[in-house]
């Protein structure tokens, strides 16, 4: 069994820290979800400097965590733990005054995505934001990366008015990641 990795991914004003489960191989590369993450943290307004936590898992994990924290059964494709309270991603929102060591970070909170259940999602036709659509691996794993980045920024879907904004938020920002890569490839 291969050893968990990994790394800090620094875009300025923030740092995300991606880890790979062991057994787990990335259908994405670290710069373009630490590229997703920080757009969306910009989308946001999130404080910073922060960091925030990406971790690339699988469907046992993902259970276990749906399980303990959610009381639901089975996998799911992505959990999101955000640490501060939606306020403060609030576009007119002063920044918060958190007491904490000089050069530290401000944690945002951690993402874990099931890289199992977006494979499955996306050669099955069960993915993107209306679970019926046929792409790449790749492509799920960048929404779901883009999606829990949003629930840590205090974005949700229980009534149809939040589910329409967040939904078009991503669409955004998955079209203009995909417009720059094909301007700077």
């Amino acid at each position: 069994m291969t050893a968990a990795r990994a790394r800090s991914i620094y875009r300025p004003p923030w740092r995300i820290d991606l880890d790979l489960r062991p057994g787990i191989d990335a259908p994405l590369g670290a710069g373009a979800i630490g590229r997703l993450v920080a757009a969306a943290l910009d989308a946001t307004g999130a404080p910073a400097p922060a960091s925030i936590g990406v971790i690339l898992s699988d469907d046992v994990e993902l259970a276990r965590l749906n399980a303990e924290h959610m009381g639901a059964d089975g996998p799911t494709d992505v959990l999101s733990f955000p640490l501060l309270p939606p306020e403060w991603f609030a576009a007119a929102a002063p920044d918060p005054v958190v007491p904490r060591p000089p050069g530290t970070r401000l944690h945002l909170g951690d993402i874990v995505v099931s890289v199992e259940r977006a494979e499955e999602q996306a050669v099955t036709g069960h993915g993107g934001q209306t679970g019926d659509v046929r792409w790449s691996v790749a492509d799920e794993v960048r929404l779901l990366v883009v999606h829990g980045t949003l629930h840590i920024c205090g974005w949700d879907h229980a009534d149809p008015v939040e589910e329409a904004a967040m939904r078009a938020l991503e669409r955004r920002l998955l079209e203009e990641d995909r417009a720059s890569v094909g301007r700077s490839g």
